[in-house]
């Protein structure tokens, strides 16, 4: 088969298609770029969530859902075929839908990802699953922005001995965490803004300018929220530098 073959397979028709209209699910996303299946749950209904992971959940046997919302996440589960589970991350804003007895895919890099308040948790969660349904191996710690600046030190320190691959840095208010990390380590930092703050840009502009205003070099910047986004990108970098990493020694 040439390169790209089975790309034009798919767009010419190749692949399936659910018979509900609203939902075409992208079944190839996992063979072009090997990521994980993810359905953006958003505003969409219980039926329009479920036909999305029953387009995609042949593939892996789990299925991120990204945004869920709680009136929707109780409906959804009461639909849910049986044989799978939803499993929320911490905060409840993300999950993975799998088969029972499925687990995530086996862990090549490693992601470090710091929250800077408590009220960051959800979208910092939600990057952390991402990446651990990318095949890598997360290490979080939360609240240790620089409102107590102390915190941040000895999580870092660990985050450091570790030596993750690359460290993910969620961060509302004013945004400065991710900076402050950037300035402190080795591996790429990707800063994460969430709309935790007050007043003008309080819905996440601050942080998002505050980061990409940023003095310190080695930091990338995701959108507002975009736990996903963080987590996709996160893990590209982890898996292909854990292609070199040197194996341990007996």
């Amino acid at each position: 088969m040439r390169p790209f073959d089975h790309l034009r397979d798919q767009l010419l028709g190749a692949g399936r298609q659910l018979e509900d209209i609203q939902v075409r699910g992208d079944i190839g996303r996992h063979d072009r770029t090997g990521g994980a299946e993810i359905v953006f749950a958003g505003p969409k209904t219980a039926d329009q969530i479920l036909a999305g992971v029953v387009a995609l959940i042949d593939r892996s046997g789990r299925v991120v859902i990204s945004q869920i919302r709680p009136e929707i996440r109780a409906e959804f589960e009461t639909v849910l075929p049986d044989g799978l589970v939803l499993t929320m991350a911490p905060g409840n804003r993300a999950g993975v839908v799998s088969r029972i007895g499925v687990d995530p895919p086996a862990a090549v890099g490693r992601v470090a990802v710091l929250s800077a308040g408590t009220s960051d948790i959800p979208v910092a969660a939600e990057a952390a699953l991402v990446a651990t349904e990318h095949g890598c191996s997360v290490s979080t710690t939360w609240d240790v922005g620089v409102a107590g600046i102390h915190r941040l030190v000895r999580p870092l320190e660990a985050m450091i001995a570790w030596d993750p691959d690359v460290f993910i840095v969620v961060a509302g208010m004013d945004g400065i965490l991710p900076t402050v990390v950037t300035g402190l380590v080795r591996q790429p930092v990707i800063g994460l803004p969430t709309s935790t703050g007050y007043g003008f840009g309080g819905e996440g502009l601050g942080a998002l300018t505050t980061m990409l205003q940023s003095c310190a070099p080695g930091l990338a910047v995701v959108n507002i929220d975009n736990g996903v986004g963080a987590g996709v990108i996160a893990a590209r970098i982890a898996n292909r530098a854990a292609r070199d990493r040197p194996a341990p020694t007996a």
